[in-house]
C-alpha cells in the first residue's frame, strides 16, 4: 500500500513538473520575442482597404452592462455603412427590453444593427453564434461578451493582420477595468496576466497553437466556416473552433499590445463558476481534440505544447489527487526510513515551483514593480490551489462527458474602485457542499502542518501551508455576504 501511495503521489507530481517546465519554456520564447523587431505601426487610415465588418454581442440576461456595451460597440472607429452589429440576445429578463430602448435613442439609427432574438437558448453560446454566422453580412466577424467596453480603434488595429490570407483569427489582449476593486480582483488580473502575456505571446512567437479566447478577438468568416463552424459539445466553443481551425491550416495572430477592456467577477461564487466552465470546456476539448492534435504532422515542439495547453485543466485533479495523498505519506516516510532515498528523490519537484513562479514574474514584471510580485505570487499560487476540487470536479464531468448548460458569469457594471454587487439579481447565495468540503479541506491540510512538527518532518509543510491558506480563503469568499 506503501509503494501504491508513493507510485500515485509522484505521477501527478511529475505531470505537474513538466507542464511546469513547458510553461518556463513559453517564458523563455516570450523573452525571445521581446528582443525581436516589434510589430510596424498600424497603418494610415487612408491606407486601409475598408471590408465589411460584422461585430456579434452574444447576450444572456445582462441588464447592469448591456448599455454600457452599445456604448462603447458604436464609437469604434469604421464607416458606419461597412459595420454590422448584431445583438444575438437570448435574454429571458428585461434586457430584452433595455435593448428595445436603447436602440430607439437618436444615436443608434445611423447603425446598422440587428436584435435577434432566438426562440430558444439550442446551443447556448456556441448556438447564438453560429446562429448569427448564417446570417451575417460581414468578411469577417468581431466578437465582444457583454463585460466588454471594445476600444475605438479595435478594427483599425486589428483588420490590417489579415492582409496575409493564412491568418484566420487575431485575437487581442484583455485589459481590466476594475482590477484594483478587491484582493480577489487583484488576484485574477495576476493570473489572467501570465496566459495574455505569456502564454499566448510565448506560444504565437514560436508558431505553436494559440487559442480565440471567447471575446475581444475577430475571425475571419470563411475561416469558421472551414472548420465546421461554432458546436455547442464543449463549454469552451472558442477553444474547440481554434484547434479545429489550425488543424485545417490556418493562422492565428495574437496582439499582445492592442487593449480590450473588460470586467472581472468581484465574488467568488462568479469566480468558481467561471472557473469550472472553463475547466470543465477544457476537459471536454481535450477529448474532443486531442487525439487528432497527437496524429497530426507538427513539430514536436508545437505538438507538446498543444498537449499540455490542452490538458492543462488536468493539473488540478493531480494536484487534488497529489495533496491528498501528502499527508499519509509523512506516516509512510517516518516508518519506514528505508523510503529515504524516494522522498529524497522528490525534492526535485521543487524545480516546478521555480519554473512556475519565473513563468509569472516575466509576465508581472513587464508594467509592475517586483515587490507587488512577492506580495501577490504567494497568494495568488494559495488560492490557484484552494479552487482544486471546484475545478477537479470539472475536470471529472469533463471527461466523463457528464454535460450540463452554459452558465454565465453574472455582470456587475463595476469599473475602477466603483461599484457595489449586493443587490444583483443574478446571485445564487446558496451554500453548496463543495464550500463545506473546501472549509473542511483546509482544517485537513492544516493538520499537516501539525503531524509534520510533530514528527519532526518540515519538507512539506510549505506545501501544506498554502494548502491550507488557500482553501480558507476560498471558503471564506465564498460565505462572505
Amino acid at each position: 500500500m506503501e509503494i501504491i501511495l508513493i507510485f500515485v503521489y509522484a505521477i501527478c507530481m511529475l505531470f505537474i513538473l513538466i507542464f511546469s517546465l513547458v510553461q518556463l519554456h513559453l517564458a523563455f520564447a516570450y523573452k525571445k520575442s521581446k528582443k525581436a523587431k516589434p510589430d510596424s505601426i498600424a497603418k494610415n487610415v487612408q491606407q486601409i482597404d475598408f471590408p465589411m465588418v460584422t461585430i456579434q454581442l452574444p447576450l444572456y440576461n445582462e441588464k447592469y452592462v448591456v448599455e454600457r456595451l452599445l456604448n462603447s460597440v458604436i464609437e469604434i472607429d469604421w464607416p458606419s455603412n461597412l459595420m454590422e452589429i448584431q445583438i444575438l440576445d437570448d435574454s429571458t429578463d428585461e434586457t430584452s427590453d433595455i435593448i428595445l430602448k436603447k436602440l430607439a435613442e437618436e444615436k443608434f439609427k445611423d447603425f446598422d444593427i440587428i436584435h435577434i432574438k432566438r426562440t430558444n437558448r439550442k446551443g447556448f453560446k456556441a448556438g447564438a453564434l453560429q446562429f448569427g454566422l448564417k446570417a451575417s453580412k460581414g468578411e469577417f466577424l468581431a466578437i465582444f461578451d457583454a463585460d466588454f467596453m471594445p476600444e475605438k480603434t479595435f478594427l483599425l488595429e486589428t483588420i490590417r493582420e489579415f492582409e496575409n490570407p493564412v491568418i484566420g483569427m487575431v485575437q487581442t489582449k484583455w485589459e481590466h477595468l476594475n482590477k484594483d476593486y478587491s484582493l480577489l480582483t487583484k488576484l485574477q488580473d495576476f493570473g489572467l496576466n501570465g496566459h495574455f502575456r505569456v502564454e499566448q505571446t510565448g506560444r504565437n512567437s514560436s508558431g505553436s497553437f494559440i487559442n480565440f479566447n471567447g471575446t475581444g478577438g475577430i475571425w475571419r468568416k470563411s475561416c469558421i466556416m472551414d472548420a465546421g463552424g461554432w458546436q455547442a459539445d464543449t463549454l469552451t466553443e472558442d477553444l474547440d473552433l481554434s484547434y479545429r481551425a489550425q488543424m485545417n491550416g490556418w493562422k492565428f495572430k495574437y496582439l499582445e499590445n492592442v487593449l480590450s477592456p473588460a470586467e472581472l467577477p468581484v465574488i467568488m461564487s462568479a469566480v468558481k463558476s467561471q472557473q469550472f466552465r472553463w475547466t470543465k470546456g477544457g476537459a471536454e476539448t481535450a477529448k474532443k481534440n486531442l487525439g487528432m492534435v497527437l496524429k497530426a504532422n507538427l513539430k514536436f515542439t508545437n505538438k507538446i505544447h498543444a498537449f499540455f495547453h490542452l490538458t492543462n485543466s488536468a493539473n488540478f485533479l493531480l494536484l487534488l489527487i497529489a495533496s491528498l495523498v501528502s499527508i499519509p505519506l509523512l506516516y509512510v516516510k517516518y516508518k519506514n526510513p528505508d523510503f529515504k532515498l524516494y522522498f529524497d528523490f522528490g525534492s526535485i519537484f521543487i524545480i516546478g515551483f521555480l519554473a512556475i513562479s519565473y513563468f509569472y514574474w516575466t509576465a508581472y514584471r513587464v508594467e509592475n514593480s517586483r515587490r507587488g510580485y512577492f506580495k501577490y505570487y504567494p497568494l495568488f499560487i494559495a488560492f490557484s490551489m484552494g479552487f482544486t476540487l471546484n475545478n477537479s470536479l470539472a475536470v471529472i464531468e469533463g471527461l466523463m462527458g457528464v454535460k450540463t448548460p452554459f452558465v454565465r458569469t453574472p455582470k456587475f457594471n463595476i469599473v475602477g474602485l466603483k461599484g457595489s454587487w449586493k443587490d444583483n439579481i443574478y446571485l445564487n447565495h446558496k451554500l453548496s457542499w463543495i464550500t463545506i468540503f473546501e472549509g473542511l479541506l483546509s482544517i485537513y491540510f492544516f493538520s499537516g502542518i501539525v503531524i509534520g512538527l510533530s514528527i519532526g518532518d518540515y519538507g512539506l509543510i510549505l506545501f501544506h501551508l498554502m494548502l491550507s491558506v488557500g482553501y480558507a480563503g476560498i471558503f471564506y469568499y465564498s460565505i462572505k455576504k
